[in-house]
């Protein structure tokens, strides 16, 4: 298994977790279908659909979050709302005010909801309490926030925001500038140049080389880099972003020649995979970190 993007946090590194006591608070929180009148419901469900919340593998850790939603669009319930307003206004002899029309809408929708078809999503959490590293395979940082909200209710997770002494904002831009990668890394063909400017134009290169003069041209002009395509140690290809956020991460050939001979076992494929992306996260972001100048001090921190 590969995660695909990385919002990523910080923790104590090492950190001593107990996995036992960290399960039994993921239980408290744990994930149930959505009921016949909810719209949405999430909770933690089982990494390897057995009765652990949490599954180990050489003190990397890895958890899940599902969420089921349930798909009843709004022009649905007004559709539904405004044939039932015309049989009303028929029986009454006037139409419904406004009160009466909101609590039509609202036993409508109590009454579709049954009905309604779900989807279900799933974000995978790998904590590394060895190298200090919480990541949540997602690009959007709004779902990274639902999963921290429902973690921090767990006891003792020092988790914080990681933060660079050097914004990859102002490192992409010199790095581009330059035209040279830091030490580990080559620059892809994918970038994004942005303006500070009310209009905030836009250049993008996407799959194509990048033209050193057009792209100091671009900065010259005010323009700073705010996606960047890379690939770390020719073992895996990503897109850091403004953010801190990787996006688009990819493992090369090199990471997987002779991956299915390793094993035919499917438990201890999944469990080779994860330890081996684990390995190589772990130190590619290690390596990130130091080509943004280091780790920048949390200013709350004891």
């Amino acid at each position: 298994m590969w995660f695909k993007n990385l919002q990523v946090f910080r923790l104590p590194a090492p950190w001593k977790v107990d996995v036992d006591q960290l399960n039994m608070q993921l239980a408290s929180q744990s994930f149930s279908n959505t009921g016949s009148g909810d719209m949405q419901s999430e909770g933690w469900a089982s990494p390897r659909n057995n009765d652990s919340l949490v599954h180990s593998v050489n003190q990397q850790l890895l958890l899940l979050l599902q969420t089921e939603k349930k798909l009843l669009p709004s022009s649905v319930i007004n559709q539904v709302t405004k044939a039932r307003a015309k049989e009303l206004e028929e029986q009454q002899g006037f139409a419904p005010g406004r009160k009466a029309m909101k609590d039509l809408k609202e036993r409508v929708t109590d009454e579709l909801l049954p009905r309604a078809f779900s989807i279900t999503r799933q974000t995978w959490v790998w904590i590394d309490p060895v190298n200090g590293w919480l990541v949540i395979d997602s690009s959007s940082p709004s779902k990274a926030d639902e999963v921290i909200k429902l973690l921090l209710k767990c006891d003792k997770i020092p988790m914080e925001s990681l933060r660079t002494k050097v914004s990859p904002q102002t490192a992409m831009t010199d790095w581009l500038a330059g035209n040279e990668a830091p030490k580990g890394f080559t620059i892809d063909q994918d970038t994004e140049l942005r303006a500070h400017t009310e209009d905030k134009a836009t250049v993008r290169y996407v799959r194509h080389s990048i033209d050193p003069d057009d792209v100091q041209r671009h900065i010259a002009a005010g323009k700073q880099c705010t996606k960047l395509a890379m690939t770390w140690d020719d073992k895996i290809s990503f897109v850091l972003t403004e953010n801190l956020a990787l996006k688009r991460i990819k493992p090369l050939d090199i990471l997987n020649e002779d991956k299915d001979q390793r094993t035919a076992d499917e438990n201890e494929r999944f469990d080779a995979d994860f330890l081996l992306m684990a390995s190589e996260l772990a130190k590619m972001l290690d390596d990130i970190v130091y080509s943004l100048g280091g780790q920048l001090a949390d200013p709350l921190a004891a």
